[in-house]
């Protein structure tokens, strides 16, 4: 009896500290793509935190944007909370992307099935759930590209679990301080004005360096001409931005560039401001 009694103690004080898991809206399906809200418990640089995440998928062959879409053009990710219940805050991060190569030239997204946009979602009373009501935009590209938008909506409890979807995907997405041996890092750059048409050279430090790849940003949606890849000099990927294509130099000067580093590995990000 004192066994048995033992026995339901432990099976009660287990499911008491049981983790709920994590929640998901329907798939919501489109043409030749489908996307939903999750969302859970999840941890990023050891700091646990409350995220949701809009998850596309794609059939293989498919691909869709990052935030900067690349030389060829595309649909950036657009997302609207309008609408969301006790909501304070929603962050969406995106995970390192890649660049993509196409008919028409260079694209930077993702595909090999989709993406998981993570979303750090701060609630304005964390005791009661959270209504996250979501208008998401993107663009879907095989040989041509197409228009989606998916308008979602996803109650989080309170009491939401772990979502292991959520940390891993967060792992990929660029911070800003590198994990030594892992992480490629901007090395160090410079402005070359020497042949009367500006350059951006940038030294990528990584561990792998047939992978290694670098996109600048400016802000305001000022568009910057991918990097291309000059040579490789001493551990480290060289890359030059021609500033005389399709940008003018004066309107890059004294603002943020955000530079993010890829490669097989890992992924980082840090900004600078032309002079």
């Amino acid at each position: 009896m004192i066994r048995l009694a033992i026995a339901l103690l432990a099976l009660s004080t287990a499911a008491a500290w049981s983790d709920p898991g994590p929640v998901a809206s329907d798939w919501l399906e489109g043409f030749n793509n489908k996307a939903r809200l999750v969302a859970g418990r999840a941890t990023r640089d050891r700091e646990p935190g409350l995220y949701a995440g809009v998850d596309v998928a794609m059939p293989d062959g498919w691909k869709t944007y990052w935030r900067s879409p690349g030389d060829a053009g595309g649909v950036p990710p657009d997302f609207d909370w309008q609408g969301s219940d006790n909501l304070a805050a929603a962050t969406v991060l995106y995970p390192a992307p890649h660049r993509l190569h196409d008919k028409a030239g260079d694209v930077v997204g993702y595909k090999n099935g989709g993406v998981l946009f993570p979303v750090l979602v701060k609630p304005k009373d964390p005791g009661k759930p959270v209504t996250l009501h979501g208008k998401v935009s993107y663009g879907v590209c095989k040989d041509i590209c197409i228009p989606a938008e998916a308008e979602l909506q996803l109650v989080i409890p309170p009491d939401v679990g772990t979502s292991d979807a959520l940390t891993d995907v967060l792992a990929h997405v660029p911070g800003t301080q590198p994990r030594p041996g892992l992480d490629p890092s901007l090395a160090g750059w410079r402005l070359d004005q020497t042949s009367g048409k500006p350059k951006l050279v940038l030294n990528v430090a990584t561990a792998d360096l047939a992978s290694a790849d670098v996109f600048v940003e400016a802000p305001g949606g000022v568009y910057v001409p991918l990097p291309k890849r000059i040579k490789d000099d001493a551990g480290k990927a060289v890359f030059e931005v021609d500033l005389t294509d399709g940008v003018d130099i004066k309107d890059l000067k004294g603002k943020p560039l955000t530079v993010t580093t890829i490669d097989g590995k890992g992924q980082s990000e840090t900004t600078i401001t032309l002079e």
